[in-house]
């Protein structure tokens, strides 16, 4: 399944001065018209280099989709042969200005990104370390990135593909529970004796305390939620079984 794009950067840089462009940009350019599926991101990203350099746009905008072509599979010989065929219909000048941006992006010295890495850029939150405190309660490996400690904890958990925590259950005495924010990628939550219920970015679910459940991404996507403990007395944790294969395998 293609990798859903998300962009923020519209609302982080213009959402209080300009919201209709920054709605623009990243809900209508990226959210829709760079996920419609009758193109490949690859595709698109070249088609988005060779506009950008036809309209002589040189500036750290290329740069970006010049590191994003390159995120998404292109190699540093197609793009030199990119770069030269659109040179000859849109201007030798221009193509000396994208080649010398385009060396330092596919720099030889400069190791090609991790799956990791590409997915930590495409989210705005932190991934963080590995989850090592509890891993015995994942399947797969898991990050924590804190969020915040004060007034109410939140930690960005995520998960690589396939990885889910085990069943478990959020006890308190009075109030407690948890709510879990979908921030990036694609996963899945479930409640013991329901159907899963797929996250994507924007997705929330509240869990009552007492109810057994679990999380994770789906086989084929990185997942990352943010999870916000609710308040409560002597609220605690109770881990039990991991989620089977024969469960797991039920998802799309």
């Amino acid at each position: 399944m293609k990798e859903k794009i998300v962009q923020t950067a519209g609302r982080q840089q213009l959402g209080g001065f300009a919201p209709l462009f920054a709605h623009l940009n990243d809900d209508v350019l990226f959210g829709e018209v760079w996920n419609d599926s009758n193109l490949d991101t690859k595709t698109r990203c070249i088609v988005t280099v060779v506009s950008l350099m036809a309209s002589g746009i040189t500036d750290s905008s290329l740069t970006y989709h010049l590191q994003n072509a390159k995120a998404h599979g292109v190699t540093k010989e197609e793009i030199a042969a990119i770069i030269t065929h659109a040179a000859m219909y849109v201007g030798w000048p221009k193509g000396w200005a994208v080649f010398r941006l385009a060396k330092e992006v596919w720099d030889e010295e400069t190791p090609a990104l991790t799956e990791k890495e590409k997915y930590k850029n495409s989210i705005f939150f932190p991934v963080g370390q590995p989850n090592d405190a509890y891993a015995r309660y994942f399947v797969g490996q898991s990050y924590l990135a804190p969020v915040s400690s004060d007034q109410i904890p939140v930690f960005n958990v995520t998960f690589e593909p396939g990885c889910r925590n085990n069943w478990h259950i959020h006890h308190a005495d009075k109030g407690g529970g948890q709510m879990l924010i979908c921030v990036g990628g694609r996963g899945y939550y479930q409640e013991w004796g329901k159907g899963p219920v797929e996250m994507k970015p924007g997705d929330c679910v509240n869990i009552p305390a007492g109810v057994k459940h679990w999380h994770g991404a789906a086989p084929d996507s990185w997942f990352s939620h943010l999870a916000i403990e609710v308040p409560g007395e002597n609220a605690r944790a109770e881990w039990l079984e991991k989620v089977s294969d024969e469960v797991y395998g039920q998802l799309e």
